[in-house]
């Protein structure tokens, strides 16, 4: 199947209506239909301000980068992405074209 992944970063302690902005990211592609998608903690990372986040040592959960991605058809895709233009929501993404597939083997 021809569609996109579209992935976002964040911050793992960002919010959004009270509630942390990836599980907000994640209930609203369900709701929109979109099949799964993932959430990936960066152990480091920095952004367009050149911030360096990075986990240290007996730290807690906090301001360490996350990508939040989905694999879709471009038009659930846009869906998220107006929903998150009408919820005035700043965040970066990525939208690429993808050859999406499963392989079913024997184990």
């Amino acid at each position: 199947m021809k569609g996109v992944l579209l992935k976002f970063y964040i911050h793992e302690n960002r919010k959004h209506r009270h509630i942390l902005l990836y599980e907000w990211l994640i209930e609203q592609a369900q709701k929109i239909g979109i099949d799964g998608g993932s959430v990936f903690r960066g152990i480091a990372g920095f952004g367009r301000h050149g911030i360096l986040h990075e986990q240290h040592f007996l730290e807690l959960a906090g301001d360490l980068p996350l990508e939040v991605e989905f694999l879709t058809d471009d038009k659930d895709a846009e869906k998220l992405l107006k929903l998150i233009v009408q919820e005035k929501i700043s965040i970066v993404y990525a939208k690429v074209l993808a050859d999406i597939g499963a392989i079913e083997g024997n184990i």
